[in-house]
């Protein structure tokens, strides 16, 4: 584990979903983390996750919400670490219910960001999403101010140690709400539907997603945007790996769906770096102090979209990460 976890008390906000149970786990899996804290709303879900990780004394769960700052308050107190992974995610629910996005996705980072710099939690690192560049539905909105909260809540940290960074990536191999539980669900009959068989994803498995926040952590100087390089995959070709026989049914694009998805916009370019196996970008701000990443600017008007990619998944590399789901 890197040196900033050491001895640490680390809080994960939205600790019992997909990301934050594997990251919990690989925090755990080092005798040098301290303590561990796992944030959430789902009772079931801690009781449900202690009992998987055979009750570590290092655990602790706190039941609360990202709505809620005076709950914040209190489970920040001697936090040196936060990583912040609550959301509403999924697309149809936040369309169909917009203010409870808001009351969480934005809402819910203003109170995190606050009770970070007033308990004097070091780290933070926000969780976004290729949803959040050039937004088209609410979820992607909302993630899109969450990253520029955090992003210029260094401005309110001031010459305060908290420092917080934003950690941007597509779409996890079979987390819940995905289209791969969907697809294995469906396959047995004999029929997919594809909502366009143009469509490309950026494609992160949940292992390599918890290594890069973890290696994010090292190098953050607070203000940054930090994006992996990873592979694009076609739709077709998922359904292909999964289901080889299934007869392909284009159903048509849904509301606030993409054709293709962005990491990082063209606006975006003047300030990104290259840094070999990712990029950052840095903030546009006059308060930013931080020193250039270790790394090349990239060409202005630069984008980088799924449908562009230089890394692609075939149907048989796909076909594997399926299988290690």
């Amino acid at each position: 584990m890197s040196a900033p976890l050491s001895d640490k008390t680390v809080l994960v906000t939205g600790g019992t979903g997909s990301f934050g149970q594997s990251f919990v786990a690989r925090l755990l899996s080092d005798p040098g983390v301290g303590k561990v804290i796992v944030l959430s709303r789902d009772e079931l879900k801690q009781w449900e996750m202690r009992q998987r990780l055979h009750q570590d004394p290092r655990l602790r769960f706190f039941l609360g919400d990202v709505r809620d700052h005076p709950r914040l308050l209190r489970a920040f107190d001697g936090v040196d670490v936060v990583i912040h992974a609550a959301a509403l995610k999924q697309v149809p629910a936040t369309e169909y219910n917009p203010f409870e996005a808001v009351k969480t996705n934005i809402h819910g980072a203003k109170n995190v960001i606050d009770a970070a710099i007033d308990r004097g939690v070091q780290r933070v690192v926000a969780l976004s999403t290729d949803k959040a560049c050039s937004p088209v539905n609410l979820y992607g909105a909302t993630k899109l101010v969450s990253d520029k909260l955090f992003v210029d809540g260094n401005a309110y940290a001031g010459s305060k140690s908290t420092r917080l960074s934003v950690v941007r990536y597509g779409n996890v191999v079979g987390s819940r709400g995905s289209v791969v539980p969907l697809f294995r669900s469906l396959a047995p009959s004999g029929k997919l539907p594809i909502t366009d068989p143009r469509m490309t994803r950026f494609w992160i498995t949940l292992p390599q997603a918890v290594d890069f926040v973890v290696a994010c952590l090292e190098r953050m100087q607070g203000g940054d945007i930090f994006v992996p390089k990873i592979p694009s995959m076609r739709v077709v070709d998922l359904a292909r790996a999964m289901a080889p026989e299934a007869e392909l049914e284009t159903i048509g694009i849904r509301p606030g769906e993409k054709l293709h998805e962005e990491l990082i916009a063209a606006a975006d370019s003047r300030r990104t770096h290259d840094c070999g196996e990712y990029f950052v970008i840095q903030p546009d701000t006059e308060w930013w102090s931080g020193g250039l990443p270790p790394g090349q600017r990239v060409a202005e008007e630069f984008r980088y979209s799924s449908d562009t990619n230089e890394h692609w998944l075939g149907v048989e590399e796909i076909g594997q990460m399926i299988r290690d789901v």
